[in-house]
């Protein structure tokens, strides 16, 4: 038999047959976890859907929250959801494992959620402040281009 193993999902592929290891689903992704983590998915999905116009959608081991770029993801682990929060500053408390510097004006802070009763304040709180930095960002960039007002001159004589 003719094949090739997929080297991003290890499986063995016969020739001819169709293989698309990278589409996932959020079905797919979240169906082996245990109920206490499908408990804190659903609940934080849900405490994220509430904020606001969004797309919520699967992309290779991680789902993404996103507006117009992506504020939020988590990827399911088997003991746990690890929650990765953009925002404009690091994080410095117990439930941040850690935080590093993706760009100019964002950190990814890194939590790991456990059991449904984790996904409360603030947790909640930092979700509300990723979906919020966009609008944020976008109103510290329009008072910077702002035209500045020039005092009026006095004329001499």
């Amino acid at each position: 038999m003719r094949g090739h193993t997929c080297h991003h999902c290890k499986q063995w592929i016969e020739e001819g047959e169709t293989h698309d290891c990278w589409t996932s689903t959020e079905a797919a992704l979240t169906q082996d976890l245990s109920e206490d983590l499908q408990d804190a998915w659903q609940r934080l999905r849900e405490t994220a859907a509430s904020l606001g116009d969004q797309r919520i959608y699967a992309s290779g081991t991680c789902i993404m929250f996103s507006r117009k770029s992506c504020y939020a993801f988590v990827r399911p682990k088997r003991s746990f959801l690890e929650v990765c929060l953009f925002l404009g500053r690091g994080l410095k408390a117990p439930q941040v494992r850690r935080a590093a510097r993706q760009s100019k004006t964002k950190v990814a802070n890194i939590v790991q959620i456990r059991h449904r009763d984790e996904v409360e304040p603030p947790i909640t709180d930092w979700l509300q402040e990723a979906y919020a930095l966009p609008d944020v960002l976008a109103s510290k960039v329009a008072k910077s281009k702002a035209p500045k007002s020039k005092a009026p001159t006095s004329k001499r004589r």
